[in-house]
């Protein structure tokens, strides 16, 4: 570990590979191809291949392969195991100063009687929108559902309009909404935020103040969908059921009496599964 280190910190110090390193860290725990991501970094692939083989021989990304493509992911543990050794000396001799960085107990300051919850994506037209639907009525009592976009559309998709009506939404206050909305000084104080497609969890999203759980929901851009009007609908009311599946999953934890820890595993496996409830 005495070498090992020094030379991963030392790969990390090249603004690219650490732009790379970081939006894996984002997108965890997804494997992502990598014509994903040289499209969000603006790389040429032979530059990419080049960084991401730099970070695996530091042991900070790993490689799988998918069908006939290769995806990557950070290596969550080795990446920890970086950042603690940064803050193990602080921690233990004036925890004071890292109490702000890591929790010292590891669980998460969750006692409010109602949690704030906000969900991203890039346009605010679909899911979304969804997402911020289904969690207000099925447990509007316990969370505030908030929802916005990086790059919000002028108005909802009309199809996720009539998937809300036809489960019984209300959606006359429903609207496209920038994310800077949730970035002003009297915005809620957030303890959970959603990044619900890839393109918005591959942007450089704000720091939220107060250290909220994050989690990647990401899941098929039913506005993309071709075909007739009735598979275009199909489409949304997959997308629908995935997020209601997994919005079940979330309101059942029991989320005053979990660790952090435990609460961001279980936010991320949730993540990964389909509409039938079944791993994606």
């Amino acid at each position: 570990m005495e070498q090992v280190i020094p030379n991963r910190l030392a790969t990390l110090g090249h603004p690219q590979r650490l732009a790379l390193f970081r939006l894996l860290t984002r997108r965890y725990p997804d494997r992502v191809p990598a014509t994903e991501l040289a499209q969000a970094l603006g790389l040429r692939p032979n530059t990419l291949s080049t960084y991401i083989g730099a970070l695996m021989q530091v042991g900070l990304v790993s490689q799988k392969r998918q069908g006939t493509s290769l995806r990557y992911a950070i290596d969550i543990e080795a990446a920890r195991d970086t950042i603690g050794y940064l803050l193990n000396d602080c921690c233990r001799g004036r925890p004071e100063i890292c109490l702000p960085l890591i929790s010292s107990d590891g669980h998460a300051p969750m006692t409010e009687d109602k949690f704030n919850v906000l969900f991203i994506c890039t346009g605010n037209s679909a899911r979304s929108i969804f997402a911020e639907s289904i969690l207000r009525d099925l447990a509007g009592d316990r969370f505030n559902a908030y929802s916005a976009g990086t790059r919000p559309q002028s108005e909802l998709n009309p199809f996720a309009v009539e998937v809300l009506k036809q489960k019984g939404h209300d959606v006359a206050h429903l609207r496209s909404k920038h994310i800077s909305e949730f970035q002003a000084a009297d915005a809620p104080a957030f303890d959970f935020v959603f990044t619900v497609c890839n393109q918005a969890a591959n942007e450089e999203c704000p720091t939220w103040p107060g250290q909220p759980i994050t989690a990647h929901w990401g899941l098929p851009d039913p506005v993309k969908v071709e075909g007739s009007d009735a598979e275009k609908s199909l489409a949304f009311q997959q997308a629908y059921g995935t997020l209601r599946n997994r919005m079940l999953g979330f309101t059942s934890l029991p989320i005053a009496s979990l660790d952090r820890i435990s609460l961001q595993k279980a936010l991320d496996d949730a993540g990964q599964t389909n509409q039938r409830g079944t791993p994606a």
